[in-house]
């Protein structure tokens, strides 16, 4: 069995598991204090060309999400969101139990057009009887999206510039952020994001990391007591030097990009190996994620042999699957797949 289930499948890269093994009975203190946590900030800021960041590190993508907007969020507000978007669809209602409503929006392709978020905003404000409804507090995207798809420099910086004019706070996640950064079609790099943005976090759970989320306040945007919301809502490691460790490693040396190219480059294999197969695309992605329609007896005999994951059903015979790639994908895992696939059953 080979698996592109999805991009946290294997634990965490080698120089990250090495360095947390070279620290692990040093005595350091805890909730984020620790030299290391502040070396990766030092190094994350550098990254960001953002010498003033606020950067605290959480731990998974879900707490982050949650933490952040209802932070950012006064009581009476909600978050903006594509109807595609995590936090709308599997986060199990997280955001709705810190007492936030999710504010969903049409989307195309996974991504919130500008002028479609205009249009919301000022319809919003045009309502008379727009004090008896939730209001509007901040926007959530995330780059790259559930899709698998990109925002362009020139939709960032319009999406932000609506934001502003707007006074609302523009909120990123950053999940898969590396393989984002370097997709083929990408005009974007970490600093773009840091400046286009009021908040972000760079996944590690999905790029490299056992866990962890940096989450970046770029501008002075953070909100008061910020850490004492974090503790609130239980997502406070005590051992904080165990995400410090991570990401001082993944900010080493470039390490970060440099593995998140590689699932990049094994993502292009991927699809041409899919191409090669005469499998049909739903929606051929620059990304690590790719989707793929399978009828539905086929499904059955790969998943024997492929782990993958459901996306949706397509038509009564058809199911979308998504194959992620990641920084542990390995050339043996492709050149399996492709012998898997060239002996599909004639269905």
């Amino acid at each position: 069995m080979i698996s592109f289930e999805s991009d946290y499948i294997a634990g965490a890269h080698p120089k990250v598991m090495e360095r947390l093994t070279e620290t692990n009975l040093e005595s350091l203190s805890g909730y984020g204090s620790d030299p290391y946590c502040e070396s990766a900030r030092e190094k994350i800021r550098e990254a960001c060309e953002c010498p003033q960041a606020e950067v605290f590190f959480l731990v998974g993508g879900t707490q982050t999400n949650s933490v952040v907007i209802s932070a950012m969020l006064r009581e009476y507000e909600g978050v903006i969101a594509a109807q595609t978007g995590h936090v709308s669809t599997h986060e199990a209602g997280a955001v709705e139990n810190t007492g936030h409503k999710v504010l969903e929006v049409s989307q195309t392709d996974g991504k919130i057009a500008p002028h479609v978020l205009r249009r919301y905003l000022e319809a919003f404000y045009q309502d008379q009887n727009h004090d008896h409804m939730v209001f509007p507090g901040m926007v959530y995207i995330s780059h790259p999206t559930e899709c698998g798809t990109l925002y362009t420099k020139r939709e960032l910086q319009d999406i932000h510039e609506v934001c502003r004019s707007f006074h609302i706070p523009l909120y990123i996640d950053g999940a898969r952020l590396g393989y984002g950064l370097m997709s083929r079609e990408s005009d974007m790099s970490l600093a773009d994001i840091a400046h286009l943005c009021d908040v972000f976090y760079i996944g590690g759970t999905k790029v490299g990391a056992l866990c962890g989320e940096a989450v970046v306040f770029p501008n002075g945007s953070m909100p008061e007591h910020f850490i004492t919301t974090v503790k609130r809502h239980g997502a406070l490691l005590a051992k904080g030097r165990l995400l410090g460790v991570q990401f001082d490693t993944l900010f080493t040396e470039g390490l970060y990009l440099e593995i998140s190219r590689h699932a990049i480059d094994a993502a292009e294999q991927l699809k041409q190996i899919v191409r090669e197969a005469g499998l049909e695309f739903y929606r051929e992605s620059p990304t690590n994620q790719q989707f793929v329609i399978l009828e539905d007896s086929i499904l059955q005999w790969l998943k024997d042999q492929v782990a993958f994951s459901f996306w949706e059903k397509y038509d009564e015979t058809h199911t979308v699957v998504r194959l992620a790639t990641s920084w542990s994908t390995t050339k043996e895992d492709l050149d399996r797949l492709k012998e898997i696939l060239a002996d599909l059953p004639n269905i």
